[in-house]
């Protein structure tokens, strides 16, 4: 992520921007944790725990849930996530919007997880649109359909974990529940019958947020991923009037989003095991 690209402090932007991202972040870990065997989700005091209990220890997740003003207060935010987890053997991961830690600390930030255990694996620009605007070129026809059963959940699952470089057993551990699929809207694009590209959203703290955006390598550059996504959000748009949306961006789909009408609010970095 470009340096310049980076958000101000919450102070500067404006607080209510900052936690709608936030909010329907911790909102999309808590569906998948809620429907999953051996889920968790629970408050501790400033830290907020939406553990899908898999192998995956990116979807067995923690997030500050209170504004951070020193490096001991992150020490313990951390410290008391740490124990929880240790406690029930996973590894784990620490999902951190940034605005929640004065700049004092974010500069330390990484010392402070690293003495958990936990490394930086990403930063992901966190962006908001009040509308999506119009495509600037025309997107290809797809057959879109919605995971309603298991062979598009399947695909959904195949699709994922090509693009993300995940096991498929992993993802499939996460996303196999059929209640998450109550929430979490889900959607694959065909070509010709085969499965090429995803995207879900999750309605939550007034907003659509957008998760799972991915095309498989040999049909990137096509439309394909953007033709989903503004499928999903049309849909997220009929069912609850909702044309406010989110979504954490990778460095790929950067550029696209910001054509799209987002623009970054917050910044969300990862530390995990």
């Amino acid at each position: 992520m470009q340096a310049d690209r980076r958000p101000a402090a919450v102070s500067d932007t404006g607080g209510v921007e900052f936690r709608e991202v936030e909010s329907n972040l911790r909102d999309s870990f808590r569906v998948l944790a809620r429907a999953a065997r051996a889920g968790d989700v629970r408050e501790l005091g400033g830290v907020s725990i939406a553990s899908a209990g898999v192998t995956f220890q990116m979807f067995n997740a923690a997030f500050l849930a209170t504004p951070v003003a020193t490096e001991n207060d992150l020490d313990q935010h951390v410290a008391m996530a740490s124990v929880h987890f240790d406690a029930r053997g996973l590894e784990w991961a620490c999902w951190v919007c940034e605005d929640w830690m004065e700049k004092k600390v974010r500069r330390r930030a990484s010392n402070i997880f690293r003495r958990h255990g936990l490394h930086l694996s990403v930063e992901l620009p966190g962006m908001l649109a009040e509308r999506v605007l119009p495509p600037v070129h025309a997107l290809p026809r797809l057959d879109i359909r919605r995971v309603t059963n298991e062979a598009v959940r399947n695909d959904f699952c195949n699709v994922g974990s090509a693009c993300f470089n995940v096991p498929l057993p992993w993802f499939h551990e996460v996303f196999d529940p059929a209640p998450i699929w109550k929430e979490f809207a889900g959607y694959v694009g065909y070509v010709e019958g085969e499965p090429v590209s995803t995207a879900a959203t999750v309605i939550g703290s007034g907003v659509a947020g957008v998760y799972n955006v991915a095309t498989l390598p040999d049909y990137q550059r096509h439309g394909y991923g953007e033709a989903v996504m503004r499928h999903a959000l049309e849909r997220a748009a009929e069912e609850f009037g909702i044309s406010r949306t989110i979504l954490q961006s990778t460095p790929a789909g950067f550029a696209l989003y910001e054509r799209m009408g987002y623009r970054t609010v917050t910044s969300v970095a990862v530390y995990s095991s």
